[in-house]
Order: structure tokens, then sequence, then C-alpha cells
């Protein structure tokens, strides 16, 4: 698991096809569009009891707080369109997410923030993952607690109960299997970001590793599981 950075650099990738027209700008440079959504994770698929399952809020906060499910579910709902793009190779485009907010969160929680208290997020999820964010990129008007896709609910594999969507960062940024929000001044790389991905991960620069920019093959994403 730990070497998959380095497994990926090294391996022989396909050529790129073009994009189709419909989908200039849309496709980032390296990427390959698929209407299937690809399961892809480390570790075994956790199941809840969503009555007992809760979402932690710490770190750099005036107090600590946890919420259930149904809290969330109580909170001001929304749903947005955006384009997926997976560090193996693969995009999707016009996928639909149900959830809350990340700023509706923000305010539902109580968090006062400012350059000097907060400037990070690390999202904590099962199995032992973490994933660090900017505070800034969380203030968009996209990014998504989710609970629902494609108008029905997140299936065990995508995330149930909640997973964060982060539509502007590859995807494993956007964490399956939320189960904490830690507020830090400052920062400190997650699971795959000490494991050899980027830091920030922006599709358009090509943003895969932490070292020299390399393909990845087609093959890391056609062979896998898919919904």
């Amino acid at each position: 698991m730990l070497d998959k950075a380095e497994r990926l650099k090294k391996a022989k990738a396909l050529p790129v096809k073009e994009a189709d027209q419909h989908l200039e700008g849309r496709l980032p440079p390296g990427q390959f569009a698929t209407e299937r959504f690809p399961i892809l994770h480390e570790g075994d698929v956790p199941e809840y009891d969503i009555e007992k399952w809760e979402l932690r809020v710490f770190g750099e906060v005036e107090e600590a707080k946890t919420f259930s499910f149904a809290e969330l579910m109580a909170l001001p709902q929304t749903r947005i369109n955006c384009d997926i793009h997976c560090v193996t190779r693969w995009s999707k485009f016009d996928t639909v997410w149900e959830g809350v907010l990340f700023r509706d969160f923000l305010s539902a929680a109580g968090i006062h923030y400012d350059k000097e208290s907060i400037r990070y997020v690390m999202f904590h999820a099962d199995s032992d993952y973490e994933t660090n964010v900017p505070l800034d990129d969380l203030l968009q008007d996209n990014i998504l607690l989710a609970h629902t896709y494609n108008g029905k609910p997140l299936t065990d594999k995508h995330g149930w109960p909640l997973r964060l969507v982060i539509p502007h960062l590859y995807f494993w940024k956007s964490a399956k299997w939320l189960t904490g929000i830690e507020f830090m001044k400052e920062d400190r790389p997650g699971f795959w970001e000490r494991n050899g991905f980027h830091n920030y991960a922006d599709p358009f620069r090509e943003q895969r590793f932490s070292g020299e920019a390399l393909p990845i093959p087609e093959d890391e994403w056609t062979k896998k599981e898919y919904d």
C-alpha cells in the first residue's frame, strides 16, 4: 500500500486520447473521461450503525464537538453538479451530490476563524485515513460533506454515510467514510501525502506526486471495480 506512488510512477503509460470538443477546458491533462464510477480505496470497506456514527470536530476550535448523522441531516442541504478527477487518470463529468456545504457546516459548528487561528484542515476517515486541505479551498461554493450521490444515499464503497467532495482537487482529497474534521494553524501531510503524493493535488497542473511529474497508465483504473 505504501509504495503506491512509486509503483504508479514506474508503470508504463498508454497514449493519452484527445478530449472530445465538448469537454474542452474540462478534462485535465493526462486524464480519460469515463461514464462509469470506478471504486478505489485502500483497506476494508467499513460498516456503520448509523445511530452510533458521529463526526468529531476538534483541533484549533473553541470547543470540540460531535455531530450525529441526524444532526447533519437537519442542517441546510445543498445539491451540486461537478466534474471529478482521480489521480489514477479517470475523470467523470456532471456528477450530482447532495449534502452540507462546508461553509454551512462551519457556521453550524460555531467555527470562528482567521488567518492566524485556522489555515488548514485535516479530514480523518476510516480506515486510519487522513488528508490535508487549505481552509481557503474549503470556502468555495461547491465543497460538500456529501451523503447522497445521483439522488440515492451513498453506497458503502463510495463512502456511506459521509464523504468529502472537493471537485477542483484530485479525488483522493475527497475522503470517504469521514469520522473527524481537525482544524489546524499549520499544515501537515495526510496519509497519501506522506507516501509520495502531492500535498495540494491540482489536476489541471498534474500535481500527482511530490516529486517529478510522471504519467499514470490507463490500466491503473480500467482494471478497477465499478458502480
